[in-house]
């Protein structure tokens, strides 16, 4: 086994744990194959993570961090002529940022819902408060009712999460891509009319 050199051996563990997170999902984020990878001895690696759960926390967060990015690009590219229309679409582009790094993630999804020791504080940009940051513009720009508002997280992300779901591993899972881009708009336009209308 050799030594580990390169600066900050709990950082490298992480980064490997979320590479194999990659490839196996949870099944890949294992101590002692983490620190095979990393180079080091499994004793090592248990000097920065007292048992597997406190590793697949960090996986999980790096997964929601990612989750987070993809969701505030995409709604840093919404355009619009009205507030309403940029609000609308917010809420929209939210959830295809969801669907499309599930898709294009599944490892890494797969662990951001495996941890139940999330550390640290969730930051204004996880996806949860981004989530409601729409929602709530769609009430300022009064597009949304306030008294629909109450609960309107739940209904968003449970839409979304189950067509990634369905989408990956579910009968879904062969449709070709355009037709599952269709499948995803309808679903969001349902999900903002419901809310909206």
């Amino acid at each position: 086994m050799s030594t580990y050199h390169h600066g900050n051996l709990r950082e490298e563990l992480v980064r490997t744990a979320v590479g194999l997170a990659r490839e196996k999902g949870e099944a890949g984020v294992v101590l002692r194959a983490v620190a095979r990878q990393a180079g080091v001895s499994h004793n090592a690696a248990y000097r920065h993570f007292a048992d597997r759960d406190e590793l697949l926390a960090e996986v999980a967060g790096e997964a929601f961090a990612g989750l987070s990015a993809a969701m505030a690009r995409r709604v840093g590219s919404v355009e619009g002529a009205t507030p309403e229309e940029r609000a609308r679409a917010g809420l929209r582009e939210i959830g295809r940022a969801y669907v499309e790094y599930a898709l294009a993630e599944p490892g890494l999804f797969a662990c951001a819902f495996a941890s139940h020791e999330l550390k640290g504080e969730m930051a204004d940009a996880d996806p949860y408060t981004q989530l409601g940051q729409a929602l709530d513009r769609l009430v300022e720009v009064g597009a949304m009712d306030p008294a629909r508002r109450p609960g309107a997280e739940t209904v968003c992300w449970s839409a979304v999460h189950g067509f990634a779901v369905l989408n990956l591993g579910g009968p879904l899972r062969d449709l070709p891509a355009a037709e599952r881009a269709a499948e995803l708009d309808r679903m969001l336009l349902v999900i903002e009319r419901g809310l909206t209308d």
